[in-house]
Formats: structure tokens, sequence, C-alpha cells
């Protein structure tokens, strides 16, 4: 569904450095582009945030980036002060499906444009676009990656992600889909990790606790995975246990290389964080996003041992 040429240029300008504050001190003519992410302590969303900035400076905008760590009060307060700061457009990763509802309508009362990325809000029409992974598509990847991993019989357990983003009930029932095709394969425990490592640690630590004669784990995102893997080296079992994940990161991908982790689906998020800017810029420039649907869905890729030299930059996987 996207380009994979176009996703290898965009590599360039994926940021190696923290957070950026802002991506330029000058001020141009186009005005500013306020950029919310969740958290850049996870380098899904670091990525996310520094693509958008780039793209916005490249177009000739100023920008900002906040994060909201998942919390809708910070979220509604970051949102606040783009409007105080009279943005000319927002993109933002909403904390929450349905949480996230209030911050979109406040910031198109006040003639706002909103261009959502990776997760949705469970409210059509408010936002200019909502441009996110193929999730299902992505998921059912992912399981019949896992499949060829695990094999097609045992017992396994999965770490699922946040409640409040509808991404992480889409990815899980992708995974089941698939995975209850095969009789002989018995999900005998499930906890969720909220997307985070430590939480992924500790959640992988009790599921093994209680069911020690798993073969595989599968999970929502690379992060929850890399903490089930620290939890299987600590109990000397991940010899024995495969692990699948779920993003694309770098660390996943070192994972990968080192043989822990199985392998991972590779969210295109240095596409479409691109995107939403350059549809906010047409949308701002000519009052149309130059895209005929607010949805729009970015297919994934696996990424395993065997294409893993592709991986030529953070979330970026080349011809």
């Amino acid at each position: 569904m996207f380009n994979k040429t176009r996703l290898l240029m965009l590599s360039a300008v994926v940021l190696a450095g923290p957070l950026m504050a802002a991506s330029s001190t000058s001020a141009f003519a186009d005005g500013l582009i306020s950029i919310i992410v969740n958290d850049p302590a996870n380098p899904y969303w670091l990525t996310e945030g520094n693509v958008a900035a780039a793209e916005a400076k490249k177009l000739g905008y100023t920008s900002n980036v906040g994060a909201h760590k998942g919390d809708t009060n910070t979220e509604s307060n970051l949102i606040d002060t783009a409007i105080t700061n009279k943005s000319v457009a927002i993109i933002l990763d909403p904390a929450n499906a349905s949480g996230s509802v209030g911050a979109v309508k406040k910031a198109v009362a006040a003639n706002i444009p909103v261009f959502l990325v990776n997760a949705e809000i469970n409210q059509a029409g408010l936002a200019k676009a909502q441009l996110v992974s193929n999730n299902a598509q992505g998921a059912a990847l992912g399981a019949q990656e896992w499949i060829k991993s695990v094999g097609d019989k045992g017992k396994y357990v999965e770490l699922l992600g946040a409640p409040s983003d509808n991404n992480a009930a889409t990815r899980s029932n992708g995974y089941e889909t698939v995975l209850t095709q095969y009789p002989d394969l018995e999900k005998v425990g499930s906890d969720v990790g909220n997307w985070d490592r430590t939480q992924g640690h500790d959640k992988m630590q009790n599921l093994l606790q209680a069911h020690p004669d798993i073969t595989g784990v599968i999970s929502g995102n690379d992060e929850m995975a890399l903490g089930a893997i620290a939890a299987l080296k600590e109990a000397g079992k991940l010899k024995g246990i495969k692990v699948g994940g779920f993003d694309g990161s770098p660390d996943a991908v070192a994972a990968i290389k080192a043989g822990d982790l199985q392998y991972t689906v590779l969210q295109p998020v240095a596409v479409f964080s691109a995107k939403a800017v350059e549809q906010a810029d047409a949308f701002l420039k000519t009052g149309k996003t130059g895209v005929d649907t607010e949805k729009q869905l970015f297919d994934c890729l696996i990424i395993n041992k065997d294409n893993i030299a592709k991986y030529t930059a953070p979330f970026t996987l080349s011809e």
C-alpha cells in the first residue's frame, strides 16, 4: 500500500538525537504545526515525532513536539497550548480512542485542523485524516510468521497492549483469527503490558510461573516482547520459547540478529507521519487533503532473519 522507495527516502529525516522541542529557530510565513506524540522514550513514538517535525520544516513550517504519555489531561493541556500558540495545524497521536475526542473537538472549535497518526478516535468527521498502520493485516502477517517459528501445536501466551488504544484489540483479534485455525495450539494465558517493556517483563514472569510449559509468546508490540525476552532469559527458558513482536523497532531488529526474537511486524510510521504533514500542508493551501477518505491504512511488513539486512534506518525496510 505504500512505496518502499519513498520509505527509504524518508529514513534520511529520522533524527538520531532526542525528541526535538522545535524544528527551527526562525519563523516561517506558513506558521506553526504542533505535533503531539505518546511517549518518546519508546523509539516508535520518537521516530513519529522526529519524522513529522522534519517534514514540517522541509515544507516551510515551524514545529514543536510534545508528549502526553497516554494521559488525556496532559493531551488536553497540549492542545490548549497549541491553540494559544496559534498553530495552523495539529498532528496528534491520540492518547485514548474515546477520551481524546474532546481534545480534538476543542482544536476543531478553534478552527485548527487535526491530523491523527498511529491511533484512531471513536468518532469520524472531526479529524481531517486518520493515518494508521493496517493493524489487522499486520497482525495476520505476524501470526502466520509466528506459526512458522513456533509450530502449529503447543501452549502459548499473549501480551496485550493498552486497552484504551484500539490497536491493541485489533492486533489481538488478528492474531486469534489465524491462531485459532490450529486446533493443537492452546492459548493458556494473556495479560496487559500496556505497550511497556518493564510491564512486559513483569507480566511474562507471572505468566511463566503459571504456565511453565509454554512454547511461544506472541506480543502486541516490540517493547513488551523485549521485556518478555528479558524475563525468559532470567528464568533460563528463552531457548525453548519463541517470541514474536510488532513495530519494527531498532531494538527488536537487534534482538532478531541476536537470535532472541523470531520476527517483528514493521509499522510504516516513517511513511504515515510524513504523509500526515503533507496532507496538513495540502489542506492549508487548498482546503483538501488530497485523499478521498479520512481513515487511511498503511500495510505492514515482516522483518525476520532472512531480510534483516534490508533494515536501513529506524522503522525502514528498503527494497
